[in-house]
């Protein structure tokens, strides 16, 4: 079976080396470059410990204006909780790139990924950015969006286009997790990349857009990161200016749809995951109340670990919802599971209920959707099971 064709937006290059950061054996740093000078805009983690390097990312975006040309990751260092220290280190893995490209540091985006509480190895960082610009232009988008992985087990990239009457505009995503999220904005960063023209405060309006109905709509573990991020660079080389509300529409439908299928390969490679639950909570009294209820059962780790036993226990279910903070009637919630009925006015159905569930028990996806009543609130939340080696996963990841 040969790959896809990637549609990839123009003017964009890519850049990959091994710096030994947590292995010898792979790429762990990314580099991806705009050849024109790009709009650029950043959605960062709520968790009040910031890493360094979304600090400075923060602190760039500020001072530019909203441009940038470059977006630079690596992994298996999280340059978190490391003070001025960090935030010093990665100033400087900036320049160390910018010594040896076009780019200037202030143009430079950076992103990290790994263990919380370390400095950056920077005598790693001065051996590996020679190669890392020396494979500038030779390294395909995939390349790239490997060298970012941490206990990832695929890469996770996606793509669409927008037609226009003056041609063809392209968006690009890529992004890494599989634990640690529960984005606040995903631990996850993320990456979207567009070749039209557009406005930078529209730019930062749409990708704060894309995420929040996207990366900020999953769960794995209900822990969200000190570097979450998702970066995006509209560089204008299709030389297709998006100015209209409808053009404007468009694009962000593209985004949307491109970040969503991100967001659902996070939860489709949950460290240790089996299934993908689909949890939908409608009649809400607001949204943001079906919010609360829908990552209540979420994150709950006994509705989880149910699902990955195959046990369709729905009290776990309810009693979550119970405790979640949103406001209803008990008597007048229903919740099915795999679309069977097994709770409706505040009781359980009178059937076989695990004669009748087995079959969608046993499924990769299981839909779980739940009425609080008749409001207009409603949520959509992706989240994944929790088994045996999301444990052994995370009980070992220093060792």
């Amino acid at each position: 079976m040969t790959s896809p064709v990637i549609p990839l937006p123009k003017g964009f290059s890519f850049a990959t080396a091994a710096a030994g950061f947590k292995r010898p054996d792979r790429d762990d740093l990314a580099l991806i470059a705009s050849e024109p000078p790009a709009v650029a805009a950043g959605v960062f983690t709520k968790n009040l410990f910031q890493a360094a390097p979304v600090l400075v990312a923060k602190s760039q975006l500020q001072a530019s204006g909203g441009h940038a040309r470059a977006i630079l990751v690596n992994s298996g260092q999280a340059n978190a909780c490391t003070g001025d220290d960090g935030l010093a280190d990665c100033r400087a893995t900036l320049a160390l790139v910018a010594s040896v490209t076009d780019l200037s540091p202030e143009e430079i985006l950076p992103a990290s990924t790994g263990v919380i509480g370390q400095r950056l190895k920077m005598d790693k960082w001065k051996a590996a950015v020679p190669a890392l610009a020396e494979s500038l232009g030779k390294a395909s988008a995939v390349d790239a969006a490997k060298a970012i992985l941490t206990t990832d087990t695929f890469p996770k990239i996606a793509w669409g286009t927008l037609a226009t009457d003056a041609g063809e505009v392209r968006v690009l995503g890529m992004c890494k997790g599989a634990g640690m999220i529960a984005p606040n904005m995903a631990t996850m960063i993320g990456v979207l990349l567009c070749d039209a023209k557009v406005g930078s405060l529209w730019w930062q309006e749409a990708v704060a857009a894309a995420a929040d109905r996207s990366f900020n709509s999953i769960t794995v573990d209900g822990d969200t990161s000190t570097n979450d991020c998702v970066l995006g660079l509209a560089n204008g080389a299709s030389e297709v200016v998006i100015d209209s509300a409808e053009g404007r529409q468009a694009l962000l439908a593209v985004m949307v749809e491109v970040c969503q299928a991100l967001a659902f390969m996070l939860i489709q490679d949950a460290e240790g995951g089996t299934k993908i639950l689909r949890i939908k909570v409608q009649g809400a009294a607001s949204h943001a109340e079906a919010e609360l209820a829908a990552r209540a059962v979420g994150n709950s780790p006994l509705v989880k670990t149910a699902f990955f036993g195959q046990d369709a226990n729905w009290g776990r279910i309810v009693a979550a919802l119970g405790r979640s903070g949103a406001t209803f009637d008990p008597e007048a919630v229903s919740v099915r599971i795999g679309g069977v009925t097994v709770f409706t006015r505040g009781m359980p159905v009178p059937e076989d209920l695990d004669a009748l569930l087995a079959p969608h028990m046993r499924r990769g996806e299981i839909s779980l959707d739940v009425e609080l009543g008749k409001g207009p609130g409603r949520y959509l939340l992706l989240a994944s099971d929790l088994t045996y080696d999301y444990i052994k996963i995370n009980a070992d990841y220093r060792t």
